[in-house]
């Protein structure tokens, strides 16, 4: 859909706000099953569930009582966050800075203030509806405003930032309006943390955003306190070069001035010794007593020259000893700001590389398992890296440059000797350039940890300091190579021959770092890699092959400084892969990965600290409160809705046993055996791979169906009976089912046939993805007639209605002559099995026509209009053999314990009886 397109299917249902004063009227809604399922004795509450879009509004009545606190309140949100102190208000301007812009904040604050931002879940894709009213109600409010604005004075800038403004937000949020709603419910969100902390100093706020956002603003801060000092140190070593310029002039002019003063000392004391003959002989005579005065005046004279020049002789000296003392102060001085510099230096790298950056990474793995992450973060440390290099950098040669000042002139006293912390110095900036550059090599873009041989995948390199230092002048190359555990380990170790072992094959691994001025970034995206073989360590006891993993090691070594005076290799390592060679074993391959993202931290690559985890060590055993966690997540983020606490009650009740309504799981452990290694009790297949298959029957078929709570989903057969027990006949509620991977089924309220009047729960056997691909679940439930209300008491068709698929009329014969059939479902008895029974019947299909399709259920060919009674005990013929196709043959392959890489070794007389016995 194009653009403009996008922008008319918004307009076209767009309404008009009213601005109204806060009402707020509880309201009755019908409840979902799933909500139902969660809440037994729910009294009154309020939801924008099967609210008209038109209707979102604080007038209308639906809004819960905190939707409007501060208005009514006596005083806005917005009016106290203005009363707020300077450095309050700096943060409230980083925050809408980067996310919302604040003039929108300012003059649309009531309606923004009014509207139910807390009713629509941000994560459910059927709250869409609501979001884009939202979006284009606000867009509408802004253009009104600047419509009425004049286009003279000042009123004209801010008529041109609000048609800015509208272009900015439908650029960002039309294609994803949601992402508005979150937006601007984080916004006022840290803004309310920011007015509370405000209004309450002892308050500690525990809010993670606004944490993070006090620690940005913090290293900021602390990085501009570093540049001033660095242009303040700039500042001084030139003075002290002037300094020490001037003082080396004046000592080497010191002996001829020296040696001038000397001689006109000599002659003024020959001239005062003939003056005093000379007084001495007029003195004698006694005649003429003005000659006499006249050689008394001179001799004075001459006695004042005389100590003119002693005097003169010692301030030189001591003008030298007064320069040199001025230098060595200077020269203490800026070792002392050197050093403090340092310390600090070094404090706020560790923040960046130690702390933030390595919370990038843990946010990047467990990106992995579906968690958001924000997308201008590397961007950020990426500007904090580059500053901090820059800082580095600069001090580096000023401590070379003082270094060399030092040698031209040594002042060999006892202070500046027993102080001399220069060296050490020197070395120690050094390290730290040397850290900050080799732990800001990064993968930004990981390639798939679940690595198909033969599949072409990508990944993407990324520099931090790439564009300082002039190192993107002469972009190095970058060679990528796939690693296994154990060599891993020995990077770890500074062992320098791990860096050129490899366990595979890789195709188009090399290339050039390109410098992208627009982004300001030196990176390599490598697009077409391609693993060509691997090479696998000996197993360990059970470890089977998607247990194994591998990374893959990204390389490279450049020069830095004048005659590249530091050469730099830096390497890293992509989150862990697990090698597979059939799509059959993506469900084990990818627990391996989930559990190793979810439960291990990232290895810290530093040449300055290689401390950190051992690659790539997991918990054997985690707390099933964590283990929920990753469950909802990676749910969450494939389905587009999470799960519920009763959820996740019940699925700690299928890996523990119990009773999911009274046990308690929070203090349960669970290990790598019970969540991916033992069958489940009775089954043969692994909790995980139940819940895997749940998953994707769910995000390719269910998916709408899920998030709009009309799948209860994960609910025993016990408590679904218990449920629908107590509700009419005809009720029904669909579950995943216990016994089959990648299952759902229905259990209805029905009344027993050999009873009368007496209530039984009935089950269908559970729909799989065959079957939902021939017809929909939503179809299928249309199809029955005795199913009649959604649990607790939705009419299905309201529940489904949007859900069902139009069935055209099938002409009387196609172009080629032949009757058109479509498929139904029926069940050919008053009611199925009841659920404690441990053979379900089937739902039946009628085919009316010769076209129904026998290959998928293996039944005969019906004449039109009859009845096909559907078996679940077919045998499979040659004929069938022949159809089957890939995964049919893997499973059965997978099932004789072959080793899955040797493909080409395989017997296929092996492998067809126990397709057979399987089938």
């Amino acid at each position: 859909m194009s653009k403009n397109s996008k922008r008319s299917k918004l307009q076209s249902e767009a309404y008009t706000f009213e601005m109204e004063e806060c009402k707020i009227t509880p309201k009755i809604e019908r409840q979902t099953s799933a909500e139902y399922a969660s809440n037994m004795d729910t009294a009154q509450y309020v939801t924008l569930d099967n609210v008209p879009s038109n209707q979102i509004n604080a007038g209308h009545g639906v809004l819960a009582q905190t939707c409007k606190k501060h208005i009514c309140s006596g005083m806005s949100l917005w009016a106290k966050t203005q009363l707020l102190p300077p450095e309050y208000l700096k943060q409230i301007e980083t925050i809408y800075a980067t996310k919302f812009p604040i003039e929108v904040r300012h003059y649309f604050a009531e309606w923004i203030e009014e509207q139910p931002w807390s009713q629509v879940d941000e994560t459910n894709s059927q709250h869409e509806q609501y979001a884009v009213t939202l979006l284009v109600s606000l867009l509408q409010l802004i253009q009104q405003k600047s419509d009425e604005l004049p286009t003279t004075g000042d009123y004209f800038l801010l008529k041109l930032r609000f048609q800015n403004v509208i272009d900015q937000l439908r650029e960002t949020y039309e294609p994803s309006p949601l992402a508005f709603v979150k937006t601007v419910k984080s916004c006022l969100t840290l803004e309310e943390s920011l007015v509370n902390q405000a209004e309450n100093p002892s308050l500690v706020i525990e809010d993670p955003t606004v944490q993070q956002l006090a620690t940005n603003k913090q290293i900021s801060k602390d990085i501009d306190t570093l540049q001033t000092w660095t242009s303040v140190t700039d500042t001084e070593i030139k003075q002290l070069q002037d300094k020490q310029e001037a003082l080396i002039i004046h000592w080497k002019n010191s002996p001829n001035i020296t040696a001038q003063l000397g001689n006109a000392l000599n002659q003024l004391q020959q001239k005062l010794e003939f003056a005093k003959t000379q007084i001495q002989q007029w003195q004698q005579g006694g005649d003429n007593q003005h000659e006499l005065e006249k050689l008394r005046n001179e001799k004075e004279e001459l006695m004042n020259k005389e100590k003119e020049i002693s005097a003169q002789q010692k301030n030189v000296q001591t003008e030298l000893s007064a320069k040199a003392q001025e230098v060595m102060e200077l020269r203490s001085t800026l070792l002392n700001k050197y050093k403090k510099s340092f310390l600090f230096l070094e404090d706020v790298q560790k923040k960046v590389i130690d702390v933030e950056l390595i919370a990038w990474k843990r946010k990047q793995q467990l990106s992995g398992n579906g968690a958001p992450i924000e997308e201008k973060l590397l961007d950020r440390l990426q500007s904090w890296s580059e500053s901090l290099a820059e800082i580095i950098w600069k001090s580096r040669q000023q401590i070379l440059q003082f270094e060399v000042l030092r040698t031209r002139l040594p002042l060999n006293t006892s202070t500046e000797n027993q102080s001399d912390i220069l060296p050490d110095l020197n070395q120690k900036i050094t390290a730290l350039l040397s850290s900050l550059v080799t732990s800001t090599f990064v993968v930004e873009h990981q390639p798939p940890q679940v690595l198909k041989k033969e599949s072409r995948f990508t990944a993407k390199i990324r520099l931090l300091v790439g564009g300082k230092l002039n190192i993107h002048m002469n972009p190095p190359t970058v060679k990528a190579s796939i690693i296994s555990e154990e060599q891993a380990r020995g990077l770890l170790k500074s062992d320098v021959t791990a860096k050129d072992a490899d366990s595979g094959d890789i195709l188009n691994k090399e290339g050039t770092m390109e410098y992208h001025d627009g982004k300001g970034e030196l990176s390599i995206q490598f697009r077409n890699m391609q693993l060509k073989k691997i090479k696998r360590a000996d197993k360990k006891g059970t470890e089977a092959v998607t247990e194994e993993k591998f990374c893959i090691l990204f390389q490279s070594d450049f020069q830095l400084g004048i005659n590249g005076e530091l050469m730099f290799q830096v390497w890293t390592l992509s989150l862990p892969v697990v090698v597979t060679v059939h799509g059959n074993q993506e469900c084990n391959a990818l627990a391996t990965v989930l559990w190793d993202n979810q439960f291990a931290e990232p290895v810290i690559i530093s040449s300055f600290q290689k401390n950190g985890r051992t690659p790539f060590q997991v918990p054997s055993q985690v707390s099933w409160t964590l283990m929920s966690q990753l469950l909802n997540t990676k749910f969450q983020a494939v389905t587009g809705k999470g799960l519920s606490p009763e959820n996740l009650n019940y699925l700690a009740s299928k890996v523990f046993g119990g009773n999911n309504k009274t046990d308690e799981y929070s203090n349960h452990n669970i290990n790598w055996s019970l969540f991916n290694k033992d069958t489940l009790p009775g089954r043969s297949f692994t909790f995980w791979e139940w819940f895997y298959a749940v998953m994707r029957l769910t995000k390719d078929h269910l998916k709408s169906l899920w998030c709009d709570k009309t799948i209860i989903g994960f609910v025993s057969k016990q408590q679904a009976q218990e449920w629908l027990q107590m509700r009419p006949v005809g009720t029904f509620l669909c579950r995943f089912s216990d016994s089959e991977l990648g299952g759902v089924t229905i259990a209805w309220s029905a009344e027993d046939p050999k009873s009368p009047g007496e209530r039984q729960v009935w089950n269908l056997a559970p729909y799989g993805t065959k079957e939902i691909n021939i017809r929909t679940l939503a179809d299928r439930i249309k199809d029955l007639p005795q199913l009649t209300h959604l649990f607790p008491d939705i009419p299905k068709d309201q529940a489904f209605s949007k859900y069902y698929t139009t069935d055209t009329l099938p002409d009387i014969k196609d172009p080629e002559g032949y009757i058109k059939t479509h498929l139904i479902n029926t069940l050919t008895t008053p009611g199925a099995a009841p659920m404690n029974y441990d053979n379900p019947s089937t739902p039946q299909a009628i085919y009316n026509g010769p076209d129904s399709p026998a290959s998928i259920y293996s039944q005969p060919i019906s004449t039109p209009g009859s009845n096909v009674t559907s078996t679940n005990n077919n045998l499979m013929d040659l004929g069938a053999i022949a159809e089957a196709n890939e995964d049919d043959m893997l499973d059965a392959f997978i099932s004789l314990d072959y080793n899955a890489d040797n493909l080409n070794d395989m017997s296929l007389m092996e492998i067809l009886p126990s397709m057979m016995a399987n089938n």
